[in-house]
């Protein structure tokens, strides 16, 4: 599966006029939506590919969680190569993702995000003066670091998460306990009762052994009939849809 997660980082205007130049769009694509980086695999490699009719300058790089942190502040005990890259229309580049050693928790995954910086080439000497919109563009996509011999399976987690009402403010949510190593994230995500839908406009995730808040938008009636439903995202991207039940004894 390919997507490619749009965000837009920077922009310089050349010139005005611009009004025709909205439609921009990133052209490198990461194939796939996550990374699962197996401790017994020597590496992992990733397909970039430039699906525009321009060529492509590329950097790409590793971050903790914190998107704006500048790439050469950043400590990972990961080496991505290459770390630049020029990718000619309809090519490819393989990106190689290395462990360097260094020690993570041997009980639970660890995730960090690649990052996939696209650079527009300068324009040719002819193209110089004339009115341009030049943008560069960020993909961002999860790496999960999975240890060896990790209790149960990551396809089993989504089910095993436990779920109560909580309060945000004046609004109800949902609370997300994960007993699992494993991180669960969800595309999508409501509250099921009393003929009454309640649904978390977002997607989110639920790291190994941490309790989350989802806010609910809704009208929410809880009961012993109350069930959650899910789509959860699995190893190779894809949702998988499941549902878990939300009894009055767990309301809070």
């Amino acid at each position: 599966m390919k997507r490619t997660i749009k965000t837009l980082i920077a922009a310089s205007v050349l010139a005005l006029g611009l009004a025709n130049a909205l439609q921009a769009h990133a052209s490198v694509v990461i194939a796939g939506t996550r990374i699962i980086y197996d401790a017994k695999d020597n590496e992992q490699t990733i397909k970039l590919t430039n699906e525009g009719k321009s060529p492509a300058l590329t950097q790409v790089w590793l971050d903790k969680g914190d998107p704006k942190a500048a790439p050469a502040a950043i400590d990972v005990p990961f080496t991505v190569t290459p770390p630049f890259a020029r990718i000619d229309p309809g090519k490819g580049q393989t990106l190689r993702i290395l462990y360097t050693g260094e020690p993570l928790p041997r009980d639970k995954e660890s995730i960090f995000w690649l990052n996939v910086l696209e650079v527009p080439p300068k324009p040719a000497a002819d193209e110089a003066s004339t009115n341009r919109l030049q943008m560069a563009f960020r993909t961002r996509v999860k790496m999960f670091f999975r240890p060896v011999g990790l209790k149960g399976h990551a396809d089993d987690a989504p089910a095993q998460i436990t779920w109560r009402i909580a309060q945000t403010g004046t609004h109800a949510a949902l609370e997300a306990h994960n007993p699992t190593p494993y991180h669960v994230s969800f595309s999508t995500l409501e509250l099921v009762g009393g003929g009454k839908t309640a649904k978390f406009e977002e997607g989110g995730m639920v790291g190994p052994g941490d309790t989350q808040v989802f806010p609910l938008s809704g009208e929410v009636l809880a009961g012993a009939n109350a069930t959650v439903r899910y789509h959860a995202i699995n190893d190779y991207g894809a949702p998988v849809e499941g549902e878990a039940p939300l009894n009055a004894a767990q309301q809070k």
